[in-house]
């Protein structure tokens, strides 16, 4: 069991070596090599994560140190490309913070648009087409006509998803007429999709040359990676086409190539078909294994369109048909769920869609199922008490603000109204001295804190009454005992009092520290941390800094308006 541990430490160490003997010899061999050599050397490791690893960061690090924005936008972008899923919208992100900061239309126009494409590929469409109309808004002002069809490709996406497939197939054939020559991948794509619109108004002849053409235009272009795709469209257009058996047979061989891609959108709606074609040859058994596959794609992604709603429908029909209640109840609930989806996203297309099972009937179906099981009024009491203590809460929470806020603007006026002096016990009162510490000791320590406030000595950061006593050539407890006697304070809240009330002098006066963010403020005046100057403000100044900031710069607009 030892010799195992020992060995398995010696295999640790050797690797973690050889790692960093492998990351040496990369990055010396990558010096001066180009942004394009970097980035076929991403391209050719895709298979060898490890090694891809150190290109992307030496890619990256590059543009950084030679500020190039353009190549740190593609450094995040490369990132994004070969990232995990739940990592892609943080480098979008970065790279839509570098375009930013180079204050290049076309860049933040490509970060956006590529923002756009990660939610699209999640099937988020509503982010998605936000995202295309700000990069299209970018990108307008530029004279990149490669980025303009490109936004056009991916807006006609988005209107192919929704319904607009009139519009989407005038925005692909544009994109077909700029991309022949220019973009194989871009070409092919543009031409698959304009074949699913031609599909889905019904024309199904003409999708079909599309289709035949598709595969005919990448074998010229030498570029297989649609074929699958084309085979796949052909295949849900047989099905149109009443061609059933030939419907399963093109569609199933484009699965394997779909999933691979992890389309799982394009996945479903094949499922969906062939489970339609073995219905329609009536074999119903056949039909459900496919009908289930779609309901997985939807239960893990919630993804649904106007047609994959029948795979709900014919469900309850199969399971009414076995007069299975339990089944039932569970697919109405389905039904209603994508109802719901279909509601919100495809406003054009709800009121068009064929709807065997229509709301009001789902629902009377689901009451009569449900008072079977005699389960509505113990779920109506649950549901009823937790929206009462959620409006308590909210109501609570609601008073709670409103009550703050007044306090907060009676202590901003108080504030505002408020002696800007710092009050001062002149030297020459101090009659007596305090316990063991003769009046002159305590003169002398006043004259010295008078030329200490007014020299501004407690923006030092870090201040202790130790320090400052040795400054003042006192002792720390002479010195704690006169600020609490003449200042009326304990010498920790005494620092933070005259640091606070100078930050809001400079507040008032200068409108540039008010766009500060906290860590900024606490280190203009001297706090050790970003929380100690929080707690101070709110303790002198009775409201959060950004409440103070937010009154005072409406003060101005209406000065100025004034």
């Amino acid at each position: 069991m030892i010799k195992n541990y020992i060995l398995l430490v010696i295999l640790c160490f050797g690797n973690q070596l050889y790692a960093q003997e492998m990351e040496s010899k990369i990055f010396d061999t990558l010096k001066r090599k180009s942004y394009d050599y970097l980035f076929e050397c991403i391209e050719a490791t895709a298979e060898d994560k490890i090694k891809q690893a150190y290109y992307l960061q030496y890619f990256l690090n590059k543009a950084k140190t030679d500020k190039n924005s353009k190549e740190i936008v593609n450094g995040y972008k490369n990132y994004l490309f070969y990232s995990p899923e739940k990592l892609k919208l943080v480098y979008a992100d970065s790279m839509i913070y570098t375009a930013k900061k180079a204050n290049d239309n076309a860049l933040i126009g490509s970060a956006y648009l590529s923002k756009g494409i990660v939610y699209y590929g999640q099937k988020k469409h509503k982010h998605a087409l936000d995202n295309y109309l700000v990069a299209d808004n970018y990108i307008s002002k530029t004279s990149d006509k490669y980025l303009t069809y490109k936004v056009k490709y991916n807006i006609a996406g988005v209107k192919y998803y929704l319904g607009f497939y009139d519009e989407a197939i005038s925005l692909y054939t544009e994109c077909i007429d700029y991309f022949n020559e220019k973009n194989s991948r871009a070409y092919l794509n543009s031409l698959h999709l304009l074949g699913l619109c031609y599909n889905r108004i019904g024309n199904y002849g003409l999708c079909s040359e599309i289709n035949e053409k598709g595969i005919q235009e990448g074998i010229r272009l030498d570029n297989n990676e649609v074929k699958d795709y084309f085979i796949h469209s052909e295949g849900i257009n047989q099905y149109f086409k009443n061609n059933y058996a030939e419907a399963i047979k093109k569609i199933n061989y484009a699965i394997p190539s779909i999933k691979k891609n992890k389309d799982f959108g394009n996945e479903s709606v094949g499922y969906f078909y062939i489970g339609k074609s073995y219905w329609n040859l009536h074999k119903p058994e056949m039909a459900l294994p496919y009908f289930f596959k779609v309901d997985k794609i939807f239960d893990d992604k919630e993804y649904i369109r106007p047609d994959l709603r029948q795979n709900y429908e014919l469900l309850l029909k199969y399971y009414k048909s076995k007069k299975d209640l339990h089944k039932q109840l569970y697919y109405t609930d389905k039904l209603l769920k994508a109802d719901s989806i279909l509601d919100n996203k495809f406003i054009y297309l709800s009121g068009r869609v064929h709807k065997v099972y229509d709301t009001k009937v789902l629902l009377k179906d689901k009451q009569d199922i449900e008072d079977l099981f005699n389960q509505r009024k113990y779920n109506d009491f649950i549901f009823t008490g937790i929206v009462l203590v959620l409006f308590l809460i909210v109501s609570f929470i609601a008073y709670r603000h409103i009550r703050n806020k007044n306090v907060y603007r009676q202590k901003f006026e108080e504030l505002m109204a408020k002696n800007e002096s710092v009050s001062k016990v002149e030297v020459k009162n101090v009659s007596k001295g305090i316990g063991n510490i003769n009046k002159d000791t305590i003169a002398d320590i006043l004259k010295q804190l008078e030329k200490f406030e007014k020299d501004k000595k407690f923006l030092v950061k870090d201040l202790t009454s130790a320090k400052l006593a040795a400054i003042f050539n006192s002792n720390p407890k002479y010195l704690s005992q006169i600020i609490y006697q003449y200042r009326g304070k304990k010498f920790v809240r005494y620092i933070a009092d005259l640091k606070i009330n100078y930050l809001i002098k400079l507040l008032k006066e200068d409108s540039r520290i008010r766009k500060y963010s906290n860590s900024a403020l606490a280190e203009e005046v001297g706090f050790s941390s970003t929380k100690t100057f929080t707690q101070a403000f709110f303790a002198e100044a009775g409201c959060p800094t950004s409440y103070f900031i937010e009154e005072l710069n409406k003060m101005s607009q209406e000065n100025e308006v004034q």
